[in-house]
């Protein structure tokens, strides 16, 4: 099936399979985006070209000895969930709290990713099953439990809201559609004209965004309240995946510009604000609270993937 939101990238052609088999990592280099104990370096930016300015603050984020580290959601008590890769190169995805690191691994699969965590800490993201294909799961109580919609070919988790309703998206032989599980019940989301929807957050009231491709390949965005779709794409650029979207519905983005260029960006206030981790190459925005707290990944000068923790004012 094809791959979730966050990792649509501009110049795919029209027909689209992404392998699910690809480490994270290598899939981000290729496309939009990449969607600790605790290493953390104080960084600052700013977010220019915008007036007036949002301040952004930013801090890295690495598990102990982790080849790798992600940061993918945080909910409003600031527990963050993401996914490493450890110093024998074995995926896991984790939740970060009060800083301690604890893994959170899905017992019927491999490289496990946490995506989106409930107020409640319920966790929703996907694994690898004995197939390589991807399975979505909920993780609540201390039970791990598959979820997607039946007759799947593949499906991800990626957003949850305090209500314990879940955005996420899943293949069948006609590609890739986004889906809404609601009170038990799921409902189908096509952005109209996408060649294939992504899935994306949800807030409590309800409001989604959806990464969907369009007929060029690239990766644009959409909000969604249940009645129409909205277009909020990041201006300019080429590729734009949004990823969460808190309560007073601030989004938060990965972007990809026309010369292979990638960033993180916000919308708030009805503006959009771009943003880079500094001292960073690459930067990906996919979480946020109502706390003005953001998360994401980026590369450093040596291509390494490290987790951030941003703040904005």
């Amino acid at each position: 099936m094809q791959r979730a939101a966050h990792l649509a990238g501009r110049g795919r052609p029209a027909s689209i399979s992404i392998n699910y088999n690809l480490p994270y990592e290598v899939k981000i280099m290729r496309t939009i985006s990449a969607r600790m104990v605790l290493l953390c370096a104080m960084l600052c930016g700013v977010a220019g070209a915008q007036t007036p300015a949002l301040t952004f603050k930013f801090k890295t984020i690495t598990v102990a000895n982790a080849q790798s580290t992600a940061i993918y959601g945080v909910n409003n008590a600031g527990v963050m969930v993401g996914s490493y890769v450890d110093h024998v190169g074995v995926r896991h995805g984790f939740k970060l709290a009060g800083g301690k690191v604890t893994a959170i691994d899905d017992p019927s699969g491999t490289n496990t990713y946490c995506f989106g965590i409930s107020k409640a800490g319920a966790i929703v993201g996907f694994y690898a099953n004995s197939s390589g294909g991807a399975q979505a799961f909920l993780y609540q109580k201390g039970k791990f439990s598959d979820i997607g919609p039946a007759g799947s070919m593949g499906s991800q988790a990626l957003g949850i809201n305090d209500h314990g309703d879940i955005n996420g998206n899943f293949g069948d032989s006609k590609g890739s559609h986004g889906f809404l599980l609601k009170a038990g019940k799921y409902s189908t989301q096509d952005v109209p004209g996408a060649q294939f929807t992504l899935g994306g957050g949800i807030n409590n009231a309800g409001l989604m965004t959806e990464v969907w491709i369009d007929s060029s390949g690239n990766a644009e965005s959409s909000r969604y309240n249940g009645k129409k779709y909205t277009t909020i794409d990041v201006p300019g650029e080429a590729s734009s995946s949004a990823g969460a979207i808190s309560t007073l519905g601030d989004i938060v983005y990965s972007w990809e510009g026309a010369t292979e260029t990638y960033g993180g960006a916000l919308r708030h206030s009805g503006k959009v604000y771009k943003f880079h981790v500094p001292g960073g190459d690459r930067t990906f925005g996919y979480g946020l609270n109502d706390h003005n707290v953001i998360v994401g990944a980026y590369t450093d000068d040596k291509g390494v993937l490290k987790g951030y923790q941003g703040t904005y004012q």
